[in-house]
């Protein structure tokens, strides 16, 4: 616990620097700081390493049907509260405000093979697992997806908040389910470049 302890301190750490303060060009940042984190759950995981990693065919097809899925729940969220909430629409066109950091293609491939794997790496394959092993599977998935969204508070926008606590949600469910990481870091990559660079909402 004191290096999930640790480990988390510094999640806050880098997303206030990309969120909060906006010290840094985001995407690269982002990288970085996920990079970081992905590493250093490899790292602790320890023998652990072969059940996170544990790759079936049928968890790439997974992964591409669940990130579908996982859009369309984004696209009717984004009709809903645009229509109930006054300020949705404007932070929902902050959220996209960094697209213009750093070209199209290379936001594409940094999202699908690094960015999206690393961070389910770290949320669902250090910070999902050990909270499992010391309070149980239900709490352990529910306290991990509420911990990835609130490190998003940062960034002062109640919508990023609940789109990274639905998302967290749903991919920390389908890490709890199959025990491989392999599902979420395909939803995670391929969902991360759809909505953000190909049918943004």
């Amino acid at each position: 616990m004191t290096q999930l302890i640790a480990s988390l301190i510094v999640a806050a750490i880098f997303w206030f620097i990309l969120f909060g303060a906006k010290l840094v060009n985001f995407w690269w940042g982002m990288a970085a700081a996920a990079g970081i984190l992905a590493i250093w759950s490899i790292v602790a995981a320890g023998e652990r390493r072969g059940q996170l990693f544990k790759f079936r065919l049928s968890y790439f097809f997974l992964g591409l049907i669940s990130a579908a899925f996982l859009y369309m729940v984004f696209w009717a969220g984004d009709f809903i509260s645009t229509r109930i909430f006054s300020f949705a629409s404007g932070q929902i066109e902050s959220i996209y405000g960094n697209k213009g950091q750093l070209a199209e293609w290379k936001i594409a491939l940094l999202l699908f093979f690094w960015i999206g794997p690393a961070e389910e790496i770290f949320w669902r394959g250090m910070v999902q697992r050990i909270l499992a092993i010391n309070f149980g599977g239900n709490i352990g998935w529910l306290a991990a997806s509420f911990l990835y969204a609130a490190v998003h508070l940062w960034a002062a926008n109640f919508v990023l908040f609940m789109a990274a606590l639905i998302a967290g949600l749903f991919w920390g469910w389908l890490y709890k389910r199959f025990g491989s990481l392999w599902p979420g870091i395909v939803s995670h990559g391929v969902w991360d470049v759809v909505i953000f660079l190909v049918l943004p909402v």
